[in-house]
């Protein structure tokens, strides 16, 4: 299914890019299986609201219900929108830009920069890879 939905996503991103598959324990709510992550880059020509129409669509397409998911818990498919460029968006609940807790998600930082070695926050500047390292226990794994 990951795949299905990453090729999915490369038919709007010009200069489509996936990481590798990470297996990552869960962070939040651990009485659950093992999560599948990954990254994706790409160019897209829309705004981020679009893009964020497109991915719940994929998301949707491939059995995901949100009505019935606790928060942090097991679902068929989750595409977040980390970064979008220099980009920032702040309309919480929809939508933010960079997504409000990547700081703290080794699961998202660990793909995100073997796409982007030198990605950085947009309005601080801060390098993502310098807060990878004060991320410690959270099991990530290259498959």
């Amino acid at each position: 299914m990951l795949e299905a939905a990453l090729a999915e996503l490369s038919l709007s991103l010009d200069g489509f890019r996936a990481a590798s598959l990470y297996e990552t324990e869960p962070l939040y709510v651990e009485d659950q299986g093992l999560f599948l992550n990954t990254a994706a880059a790409g160019c897209y020509g829309g705004t981020p609201e679009e893009l964020l129409a497109l991915i719940q669509g994929i998301e949707k397409k491939h059995g995901r219900d949100r009505s019935g998911e606790r928060r942090w818990g097991e679902r068929t498919l989750d595409i977040d929108i980390l970064l979008f460029g220099r980009r920032t968006v702040r309309n919480p609940p929809l939508l933010e830009i960079p997504h409000p807790r990547l700081r703290e998600r080794a699961f998202a930082l660990v793909p995100l920069l073997e796409l982007n070695p030198g990605a950085t926050e947009p309005l601080s500047g801060l390098a993502y890879g310098a807060v990878l390292k004060t991320l410690s226990g959270q099991g990530v794994r290259r498959v």
